[in-house]
């Protein structure tokens, strides 16, 4: 989701007009699946306002739910052949492993990127590159904490195949943690994706592997803090 341009001539706001505008470019919107999390905390202080612990607990835990739901504008950079980092976080992996076995890619090892989403980090996934959507499959698994090495494998799993209008083929996994329950993808097989789009979700730690073609340059290293949609974490060879 990128910022929207201002039109031009269009008049500037004053007043309490622009101190709200200034409210909406600092707060980040709510992705539409983090409503009913923060609605519930809301109704039982609204419930229960007479008593201050309800009223406090309730207000405390909408506020966090609405942190953790937060879905911020990004603007991906305008390079052509570059592959964005598809969430928040810190680059855990930059290996080589062989691709989900049900996207049915064979076994060779492929350049691989995997970030891991601590419960701070924004939980939105991004699309990491343009192109069309060619497989999206879900895979049941287990819950290791999401950080170890295994739970690329052994954890639930959305897999999602993306081939770009160059026949590029690049792969963006979505892995549930040891405390996310729920992964959540809006793709769908011959979607027509831009890179930089919100297509998903996960609920609550987590992780999100990407997978490129062989010859792809990888710009990231160990350790770096990404930003979903605007770190280029390679350039497509």
């Amino acid at each position: 989701m990128a910022r929207r341009p201002t039109p031009p001539g269009t008049p500037e706001t004053t007043g309490v007009g622009h101190v709200v505008d200034l409210v909406r470019a600092a707060v980040p919107p709510l992705h539409p699946a983090g409503l009913p999390f923060v609605a519930a905390p809301l109704a039982v202080a609204v419930v229960g306002g007479r008593n201050k612990w309800v009223r406090r607990t309730g207000l405390a835990a909408a506020a966090a739910c609405a942190a953790f739901f937060r879905h911020p504008h990004r603007v991906p950079p305008n390079r052509a052949g570059i592959v964005v980092a598809p969430a928040d976080g810190e680059i855990a992996l930059v290996d080589t492993a062989v691709p989900p076995a049900e996207l049915g890619l064979g076994d060779q090892p492929l350049p691989r990127v995997s970030i891991f989403l601590s419960v701070l980090d924004v939980h939105v996934q991004r699309v990491p590159v343009s192109g069309t959507v060619r497989e999206v499959l879900h895979q049941p698994g287990k819950f290791l904490s999401a950080d170890l090495a295994e739970a690329s494998d052994a954890n639930e799993r959305n897999s999602m195949l993306i081939e770009t209008a160059e026949g590029k083929q690049v792969v963006v996994v979505q892995i549930a943690g040891l405390i996310a329950r729920r992964i959540v993808c809006d793709a769908r097989v011959g979607d027509q994706l831009t890179i930089g789009d919100t297509y998903g979700l996960i609920r609550f730690g987590s992780r999100v592997d990407t997978y490129f073609p062989v010859g792809t340059e990888l710009l990231v290293t160990p350790g770096q803090r990404t930003i979903g949609a605007e770190t280029v974490l390679a350039v497509l060879g």
